[in-house]
């Protein structure tokens, strides 16, 4: 009778001690979720193995997708022509390819109301390079087709400051068959190269 006790004693021991364990392990999971949960560091008696992945925070502001160019068009307001940025938003590219980009969109003109464009329909655009001394933008030679002074200004305008929409103050080589401009239409407006935003404000007023 007095083995027969011993051994429930024993069983009961035992049982206790396991049941202690399995309490602790459990806590110790519980305490190691929360942990992880609010991206807290773990003791340093915590073992390598059993210390919490390192929450990874979410980036409030993500890097946009997006690029927003601007194409230039003509606009008559006060009886006055001036020019007028239109928003051209495309997915993220290199600057030279949403230049072109944009600068493509320009040479094909638009439906827009209120909005025109002094640049000849048949006149093309060849080409856009970024180089070290600046952009460099082709274009067929009916550019320089038809138009009073006003009509070249408008239209040099609109080049330079859709070429430039991305930077400001790049500077614009302009060329017409591979040759750099020298002088636009008939009453020969003289280009200066290279040509910026300021150098077109101090010298041309539409």
């Amino acid at each position: 009778m007095q083995e027969q006790k011993k051994s429930y004693q024993f069983s009961t021991g035992l049982i206790a001690g396991v049941s202690s364990v399995i309490i602790i392990t459990g806590g110790f999971a519980a305490w190691w979720a929360w942990t992880a949960i609010k991206g807290e560091q773990a003791p340093s008696w915590v073992p390598e193995q059993l210390k919490p992945e390192p929450a990874t925070k979410k980036d409030p502001n993500p890097p946009s997708q997006e690029i927003k160019a601007q194409v230039y068009w003509l606009k008559v307001t006060d009886n006055k022509i001036e020019l007028a940025a239109t928003p051209m938003v495309m997915e993220k590219a290199e600057e030279s390819v949403a230049v072109e980009k944009a600068l493509t969109e320009l040479f094909s003109g638009t439906n827009q109301e209120n909005y025109a464009s002094s640049i000849p329909e048949k006149a093309q655009l060849r080409g856009v390079s970024f180089q070290e001394d600046g952009i460099h933008v082709d274009i067929s030679e009916e550019f320089t087709f038809g138009g009073g002074s006003t009509a070249m200004m408008g239209r040099l305008g609109q080049v330079l400051y859709t070429a430039t929409s991305l930077n400001p103050d790049a500077k614009v080589w302009l060329e017409v068959e591979g040759e750099p401009l020298e002088y636009l239409g008939g009453e020969g407006l003289y280009i200066p190269q290279p040509l910026t935003r300021d150098e077109f404000q101090a010298n041309y007023q539409l």
